[in-house]
């Protein structure tokens, strides 16, 4: 009798921990880099280009994702954007505020990022997911507390090859054409893998990928014809000024007269400078926000200083004070002074910042922040439009934080401003990149409605743009200047001015349609199975 022998086979090898876990955080990784391409395409960098492959990475994380993970991945995605991105709001304060506002700004992008999650499955999907994307910013630029547009995908893109779309559709359809473009690559390079691995794709699938990427940049170069800065209604010579503050920070404010007296002082400057022929003479000046924090309504001091100064240079200037009341809020407001009759008009800012210069929920916020209580009375808005008349120019009236506000440097446009003042004050965040992205932000209006923008500065970067978009004159920061240069004025009105609200509405119901799509297309699913599994069950009973 003979053994029959028997190998065994080897026991398969052990899988390591790390090895089951990495395929885990791929997605979640990628997430968190699409977030970070998004927030480097912003300035002061000038890689604006890098929002494309972060829109077409965020695309592949969120691709057929369930909207728990799309939630998740979402969140991840937004933090990796706005944390960096906000960074400046924590400059002085510390990191709770700025950790508590870039967490509320992640989750409106979770939030979005179900929705693209959601149509990702729907065909000519780049379409549903930019208008979807797009949805979502205007919804955070609205609630709460009146919106924090900042971090729209437009307002990185100044110096883009998209920027002439702002002046067809405003910033609403400059992000959705940037984001379907990012989408659209995503999906092109799908279709090149799936060619060559099967050799045939369907050609409705290449003729989507196609118009994604093409789309957007063939309109951005049809547009091109919109963007003018040539002088439709003469020229003008402006002023801005830049005193300086006398420290960083929140205390900047404590030696108020310090500050008034630097912008005096400067502008008496450059009025010694005019009479020696140094430079020309300006039609009209813009001093920055918060230049005067003592109210020249009732601080004699205040208003004998500004007085000297305008008189010396002898043309109407914009005067930023804080006026106090007896009774009522604060008011952050724009003066015109006149070198003969003193004040004449006023501009009290509509779109007011919450904490930091009104404080919603003031109990609550004061359990995170002792610096709730540096807010002692609250700013009111105001109710009118700012339009001035500098010397004959009609001019706009934005303050700081209102840039990112498409309705209230539209306003100003439409009614009747041939130039566009943003005077600012950014003195409390120091030398972030707060400065830099605000000025982009006004030169993309700049391009959106066809107008100069001059944005004097307390202490960052002050501003010349043209009527396209480049800046032709700008200053350093936290040094004393004034920028003097002759602006083209014009008065037409670009499609996006006109249009208005419009585009937007249009992308929104866009996206909706999308969302109730892809809801109906699963709805549909749900039945189908439910009554493939219910069927075998039918038929017994039956039987």
């Amino acid at each position: 009798m003979s053994a029959t022998v028997t190998t065994a086979e080897p026991p398969p090898a052990p899988v390591s921990r790390s090895s089951k876990l990495w395929p885990r955080l791929v997605r979640p990784a990628a997430a968190v880099l699409s977030g970070a391409l998004l927030y480097a395409s912003f300035p002061p960098r000038p890689l604006w280009w890098l929002v494309l492959p972060g829109f077409a990475l965020l695309g592949w994380v969120l691709t057929a994702r369930r909207p728990r993970a799309a939630l998740g991945l979402g969140l991840l995605a937004g933090l990796g954007f706005m944390l960096p991105l906000l960074h400046w709001t924590g400059e002085e304060v510390g990191p709770v505020p700025w950790l508590a506002l870039a967490l509320a700004e992640a989750l409106f992008v979770a939030v979005g990022c179900v929705g693209i999650a959601a149509v990702s499955r729907l065909p000519y999907w780049p379409v549903w997911a930019a208008a979807v994307w797009t949805l979502d910013e205007a919804l955070r630029a609205r609630v709460p507390f009146g919106g924090f547009p900042w971090g729209k995908i437009a307002f990185g893109q100044a110096d883009s090859a998209f920027l002439p779309l702002a002046a067809l559709g405003g910033t609403p359809l400059l992000t959705f054409a940037v984001v379907l473009c990012g989408f659209g690559l995503l999906e092109a390079v799908r279709q090149v893998r799936r060619h060559r691995v099967t050799g045939a794709v369907p050609r409705s699938a290449v003729v989507a990928a196609a118009v994604a990427v093409a789309a957007p940049v063939a309109a951005a170069l049809a547009s091109l014809p919109l963007v003018d800065d040539s002088p439709e209604d003469g020229t003008a010579t402006v002023a801005a000024i830049q005193g300086n503050v006398p420290r960083l920070g929140l205390d900047f404010n404590s030696q108020r007269r310090a500050v008034l007296d630097n912008h005096a002082e400067r502008t008496e400057q450059l009025a010694r400078d005019v009479k020696a022929g140094k430079a020309p003479q300006p039609d009209f000046v813009l001093w920055p926000e918060n230049s005067s924090d003592l109210d020249p309504y009732r601080n004699a001091d205040a208003r004998e200083a500004i007085d000297r100064a305008v008189r010396a240079i002898g043309a109407p200037t914009v005067i930023g004070a804080v006026l106090a009341p007896d009774t009522g809020p604060l008011r952050n407001t724009l003066i015109e002074w006149d070198p003969e009759s003193g004040p004449v008009d006023t501009y009290d800012k509509r779109h007011i910042q919450p904490f930091g210069e009104y404080m919603p929920m003031r109990s609550v916020a004061r359990i995170f922040s002792k610096d709730v209580d540096r807010v002692q009375r609250d700013f009111g808005p105001g109710t009118e439009v700012g339009v001035f008349d500098l010397a004959g120019t009609k001019v706009g009236l934005v303050t700081c934080y209102e840039a990112a506000f498409d309705d209230a440097v539209r306003d100003t446009v439409k009614d009747g401003g041939q130039l566009i003042a943003v005077p600012s004050n950014n003195a409390t965040f120091g030398r972030s990149e707060m400065t830099y992205q605000q000025l982009a932000m006004s030169q993309v209006r700049a391009v959106e409605h066809g107008r100069s923008v001059v944005v004097p500065v307390t202490s960052g970067v002050s501003a010349v743009i043209r009527p396209d978009g480049t800046i032709v004159e700008k200053t350093e920061m936290f040094t004393p200047d004034a920028l003097v240069d002759e602006v083209p004025l014009r008065s037409s009105l670009t499609p996006a001015t006109r249009l208005g609200t419009l585009p937007e509405g249009v992308l929104a119901l866009l996206a909706l349609g999308g969302l109730g799509w892809a809801a109906a297309r699963s709805s549909r699913a749900r039945k189908e199975r439910k009554g493939l599994t219910a069927g075998p069950g039918d038929v017994t009973s039956a039987a």
